[in-house]
C-alpha cells in the first residue's frame, strides 16, 4: 500500500501533465501566461468564502492550490529558477516561524494588537533593502484594497491620525456598501471613472507618504549631528 499522501499525488499529477508525453497545453504555459488564471481562481475562491457552500470552498481552494503547484513545477524546470514546491514550503515555514517569535521563541505578545505592532519590524529584518513602508505593496491590488492598505501605512508613520473622528460616519458594512455604490453611480452618471479617480488619488497619497518619510529621515540625521543636504537634480 502506498504511503503517498493526496498532496503528493497531486504534485505527481501536475508533473505528469507538464512532462514530455503529457498535456501539450500545460507544457506551453509560463508564469506570465498563467497570471490571468491565478487572478480568476483567486476571485472564485473569494466568492466561495463569502457566499458559497462547503463544497464550493473545497473546490476553489483546490484550484488555487493547483496554481501554486503549477508555478512551482514550472520553476523546477526553468533555468535560473530551479526550485520546487518543497523549496516553496521550506521558505514559507521559515518565514512563519520567524514572524511568530511569540509562538516559536521567547517573545511575549499577549494580544493580536501586540502582534500587529511588531509585524513591520519583523519584516524589516527579513528584507533589509526596503527603505519605505510602501515597499512591497503591489500596485495591481483592487483600488479599495490598496486604499485601505495605504491609509494604514500613512497612519503608521503619523501622516494620518487613525483615531480622528470620521467625516462620514458609518456603523456597519451594510451601511457602507450602499454608500460606496451611490458614489460610483453618481460618478458614472456624470461620465467620471471612479476607479481611475481613486487610483490617481492613491498615487498622490503615496507621494505624500514618501515625502513624509524623507522629511523624517532628514530630521533624524540632523538630530544625530549630521547635516542633510538636498540631492542635486
Amino acid at each position: 500500500m502506498s504511503n503517498e499522501s493526496k498532496l503528493d499525488e497531486l504534485i505527481a499529477v501536475t508533473a505528469r501533465l507538464r512532462a514530455p508525453g503529457g498535456c501539450s497545453w500545460d507544457a506551453e504555459q509560463t508564469h506570465e501566461s498563467l497570471v490571468k488564471y491565478l487572478i480568476e481562481e483567486s476571485h472564485e475562491l473569494i466568492d466561495a468564502i463569502e457566499t458559497g457552500t462547503r463544497e464550493d470552498l473545497l473546490e476553489e481552494l483546490g484550484d488555487v492550490l493547483y496554481q501554486v503547484l503549477f508555478h512551482a513545477d514550472l520553476a523546477a524546470h526553468t533555468a535560473g529558477e530551479q526550485f520546487d514546491i518543497q523549496d516553496v514550503a521550506a521558505h514559507m515555514t521559515a518565514k512563519m516561524v520567524g514572524r511568530h517569535p511569540h509562538v516559536f521563541g521567547d517573545v511575549s505578545l499577549e494580544t493580536a494588537d501586540d502582534v500587529v505592532a511588531i509585524w513591520d519590524d519583523l519584516k524589516a529584518v527579513e528584507k533589509p533593502g526596503r527603505t519605505s513602508v510602501l515597499d512591497g505593496i503591489p500596485q495591481g491590488m483592487p483600488s479599495l484594497a490598496l486604499a485601505d492598505k495605504l491609509l494604514g501605512k500613512a497612519a503608521k508613520i503619523g501622516l494620518l491620525d487613525a483615531d480622528a473622528p470620521q467625516s462620514i460616519p458609518v456603523a456597519s458594512e451594510d451601511e457602507l456598501g450602499p454608500l460606496l455604490l451611490a458614489i460610483v453611480a453618481s460618478a458614472k452618471s456624470q461620465g467620471l471613472d471612479a476607479e481611475r479617480a481613486l487610483r490617481s488619488t492613491l498615487r498622490d497619497l503615496q507621494t505624500e507618504i514618501r515625502e513624509a518619510e524623507l522629511d523624517a529621515r532628514a530630521i533624524d540625521s540632523t538630530d544625530a549631528g549630521i547635516i542633510a543636504f538636498p540631492a542635486a537634480d
